[in-house]
């Protein structure tokens, strides 16, 4: 099913307040052995989530939790949309890292940057890795220091709602697709047809000695 039903979400946001998360803190690489797709929602941010270390096929809900890790307040359990500062999700080129994050619960993450391969990997797992301005991920960061704070997020609009206030972000038609459409990168790239043909088109008029060559 797509995360983003008709292109919007409204969710609780998990404020993440650090930068450079890389791809290990969201998901350590002793998980890794496991070769499953999904099932990693207990082991996201596993360092800093619990007090002591765990392993592969470790019963979680019986580590103790850091009570002063923001996933473990209470009045944040459910929460939907993570905002975290700039270059979230760099480091390795991890797909698990998507998957854990996925398996939380999260359909979304808000920063002012993120790691290359982990944006590309974000859609094809579910997950919206939404660029704002650092300014607005600094307003978002206060307002979420006084209250529970709620998002609407307009995936085909790219606006984000929080109370009065409208935010803008950065999403590719492509990634709109994946998140929205049961699809993959080849099904998003096949909506571009139009403008891929006139592209070939274009194309071979500047160079038709292509045209012989295809023939042959």
């Amino acid at each position: 099913m797509p995360s983003f039903l008709q292109g919007r979400h409204s969710g609780i946001v998990a404020p993440l307040d650090r930068a450079n998360v890389d791809t290990d803190a969201i998901f350590p690489k002793q998980y890794g052995r496991s070769t499953a797709r999904s099932g990693y929602g207990d082991v996201l941010f596993d360092s800093w989530r619990y007090l002591d270390p765990g392993d592969l096929g470790q019963d979680h809900s019986k580590r103790r939790r850091n009570p002063d890790f923001v996933l473990n307040q209470p009045a944040l359990r459910g929460a939907t949309v993570l905002l975290a500062r700039g270059n979230f999700g760099c480091g390795s080129s991890r797909e698990h890292a998507v998957w854990a994050l996925r398996d939380y619960g999260f359909k979304a993450v808000m920063a002012p940057s993120f790691g290359d391969i982990f944006r590309q990997n974000c859609p094809l797992g579910g997950v919206a890795a939404l660029t704002l301005n650092a300014g607005d991920v600094d307003a978002l960061f206060a307002m979420a220091q006084h209250q529970v704070l709620n998002v609407s997020i307009d995936l085909m609009a790219g606006r984000v709602q929080a109370g009065p206030r409208s935010f803008g972000f950065n999403v590719s038609q492509r990634e709109r697709h994946l998140l929205t459409q049961d699809g993959d990168w080849i099904a998003a790239t096949l909506t571009q047809r139009p403008a891929i043909a006139a592209f070939e088109a274009a194309r071979l008029t500047r160079q038709p000695w292509l045209a012989k060559t295809l023939e042959n």
